[in-house]
């Protein structure tokens, strides 16, 4: 399996070729824009978490990772409808995307057990931590 840092970073890139690629117009100028921004934001957040200084830290973060990661397959979803002829290669995006945005939920439920857990055995020890 590839690395997420880089898997993110390469989604973010292909996503710019695509924006690149888009003919101008008021509803492209905004929706790529707004993609821009979130398509490179999933891979630096998740960059963020990995660097989180404690699970909540690392959880918070990847939270933000995987709302930036809907809300790309959200606008690339908009673009496909203005832009039908770069239907297919959006697809291909769309679905990057969303397996982007599964791992990083399958990240968040981990961390969750994880912490869940931390508090159950801390409970069990007396330890209010």
């Amino acid at each position: 399996m590839m690395d997420m840092k880089i898997r993110t970073f390469q989604f973010a890139v292909a996503t710019g070729k695509l924006i690149m690629s888009l003919p101008p117009g008021r509803v492209n100028n905004v929706y790529l824009n707004q993609l821009a921004k979130s398509s490179s934001s999933v891979g630096a957040n998740y960059r963020a978490a990995r660097r989180g200084k404690s699970d909540a830290d690392f959880l918070n973060k990847l939270k933000i990772a995987e709302e930036e990661a809907d809300e790309c397959i959200y606008f690339l979803e908009l673009i496909s409808e203005f832009n039908p002829e770069f239907k297919e290669h959006i697809s291909f995006l769309i679905k990057e995307g969303a397996e982007i945005l599964k791992i990083i939920v399958a990240s968040i439920t981990t961390t969750r057990q994880k912490i869940a857990l931390k508090k159950d055995t801390n409970a069990e020890m007396g330890n209010n931590n």
